[in-house]
């Protein structure tokens, strides 16, 4: 090989290396807060935020939905990042009085929330994690309505008919989702290994009454 076409072929090597390592950089910058568990709510849905949804039949899911996620690297994210892998649409109940309520045998259910409170995600895992981050990775991979928290405020009138011979039921809460996530570290040259996983429930913007039926 002549002087000139080896100096060509380590310059493009060396300009291929100091990209990676460049975008390894801007990876590094951007990673969120330092782990662990207590951190400050900054992600939190406020009342004048919420959008009512009455009654999303079926909207729930049976099983979790698998979320495509490229194989990490190094190369473009920080040296330690989350992932969400799965998500499951879920409503998750108020868990004060003033929100659940049983009629019947058959009739006319009318209801109303009587008593404001906050619903909050609930997040575990195997490791130390950071709130905020798993909260920023969902509102990026599942939904943009996804916060730490969700006021209700009182109010929010509902009426639906019950079957003939069925007691009614009707749970406010918010149509939210439960999560499972991962967290990588770097390893290599542009490789990763998974250090920690856990589950999270999260609500959405959207709040609304769930409406199911029972014999008894």
């Amino acid at each position: 090989m002549g002087i000139g076409k080896w100096r060509a072929s380590t310059g493009a090597a060396i300009a291929a290396v100091l990209l990676c390592f460049g975008s390894m950089g801007t990876a590094v910058a951007e990673e969120l807060p330092s782990d662990g568990a207590a951190v400050t709510d900054d992600t939190a849905i406020s009342a004048d935020q919420t959008t009512d949804v009455n009654d999303r039949q079926g909207w729930e899911d049976d099983a979790d939905q698998p979320l495509s996620v490229d194989a990490p690297s190094v190369c473009d994210q920080p040296s330690t990042w989350y992932s969400i892998t799965s998500n499951k649409s879920y409503q998750i109940p108020s868990w004060w009085n003033g929100t659940k309520f049983k009629d019947g045998p058959g009739g006319t259910m009318a209801v109303s929330v009587t008593k404001s409170g906050t619903i909050s995600a609930e997040i575990a895992g195997s490791i130390e994690f950071s709130t905020n981050a798993i909260i920023a990775k969902a509102k990026t991979q599942v939904s943009a309505k996804v916060g730490a928290s969700v006021t209700i405020a009182t109010g929010h009138n509902y009426t639906h008919d019950i079957s003939h011979n069925k007691y009614g039921h009707l749970q406010y809460g918010a149509w939210g989702f439960k999560l499972t996530w991962k967290k990588y570290r770097s390893a290599g040259v542009c490789g990763a290994v998974e250090i920690g996983h856990g589950t999270a429930t999260v609500p959405t913007s959207e709040t609304g009454w769930r409406y199911w039926e029972t014999s008894s």
